[in-house]
């Protein structure tokens, strides 16, 4: 396994560890919504501490209900993925392509192992 591998193979592992290791110790388990957005969390906090706030600005649009926040969410952090995935993929095969016209040209490609046999017997 070479270095890239294992940092790779590592990487994925903490990713892994760090969406499961809050489900499995129960983290939120004492609140009503144990994974709420730090909106709603912010919400909650501004609210406790200053009952009579009126915030600057309402949504331009509100969703029917949570789970179609999240889908949206999901839907925009999926986007933005694939956005990341394109850029980083064109710049690999920007600098492959670079490396290529800078190979030496061989006019025909290198000989296979039966051409050099054959023509070292002739």
């Amino acid at each position: 396994m070479n270095k890239n591998t294992k940092i790779n193979a590592l990487l994925l592992f903490v990713v892994a560890a760090l969406a499961v290791l809050p489900l499995a110790l129960g983290l939120g388990d004492h609140k009503e919504e144990p994974f709420a957005g730090a909106d709603a969390q912010a919400e909650t906090a501004i609210t406790e501490i200053d009952p009579g706030y009126e915030p600057w600005f309402s949504p331009l649009y509100e969703p029917p209900s949570g789970d179609i926040e999240s889908a949206l969410f999901a839907l925009q952090a999926a986007l933005g993925a694939g956005v990341l995935a394109y850029y980083f993929g064109l710049r690999r095969g920007r600098r492959q392509g670079e490396l290529r016209a800078k190979a030496p040209q061989d006019g025909g490609g290198t000989p296979d192992r039966a051409g050099e046999s054959s023509a070292r017997g002739a």
